[in-house]
């Protein structure tokens, strides 16, 4: 992730990246092993991609967009569910049973959140924003996910400022547990 242009077009081709992902799982048979390597990259993406959007467009929805506190407050309350989704989806292998009720469980959330931004949050914050704006908050989004946590942390903070310190750290520290384990590694 990390592709260029302002900042809808970037978390839009995020979303359609992760939908990809999504479809991965869905071909692979129940039990199968790369399962879990693509429910692992998924996370991984799924994560850097909230983390920037908790530090840069739910702040720029509250301050630009007409009714932004609400539509900010609702997408962080669709994260913290997914995240907590991931979370327990770390600790499961493919094999296990409630390893698919919570990979069906996530894509659901997620593809219902991603609805909502791209039918509702992002046509209002094109229209509330100019395109310089939405351009630099392109730049700090792609910015924020080389930085950002892999790994969910359910209780870490979602709001700045403490996101936005935190996040860095913590994502250091996941991106050193993933290359020890060998995590997100392409096959």
């Amino acid at each position: 992730m990390g592709h260029g242009g302002d900042v809808v077009t970037e978390l839009s081709n995020d979303h359609e990246e992760v939908e990809e992902l999504f479809a991965t799982i869905e071909e692979l048979p129940a039990g199968d092993s790369r399962r879990k390597h693509y429910a692992d990259q998924v996370t991984i993406e799924l994560v850097r991609h909230s983390v920037a959007e908790e530090a840069y467009l739910y702040p720029a929805v509250r301050e630009h967009v007409p009714g932004g506190d609400a539509l900010a407050e609702k997408e962080l309350a669709d994260h913290a569910t997914a995240e907590r989704i991931m979370k327990e989806l770390e600790g499961c292998e493919a094999g296990n049973p409630q390893f698919d009720v919570l990979v069906n469980r996530l894509m659901a959330e997620i593809r219902s959140h991603i609805t909502d931004e791209e039918n509702n949050l992002f046509p209002r914050l094109r229209e509330a924003c100019s395109a310089d704006v939405l351009a630099d908050l392109g730049d700090k989004v792609r910015q924020a996910k080389k930085t950002a946590p892999t790994r969910p942390h359910p209780s870490a903070p979602d709001k700045p400022p403490a996101n936005k310190l935190l996040a860095p750290g913590v994502g250091l520290v996941d991106r050193l547990r993933d290359a020890m384990t060998g995590r997100g590694k392409d096959s």
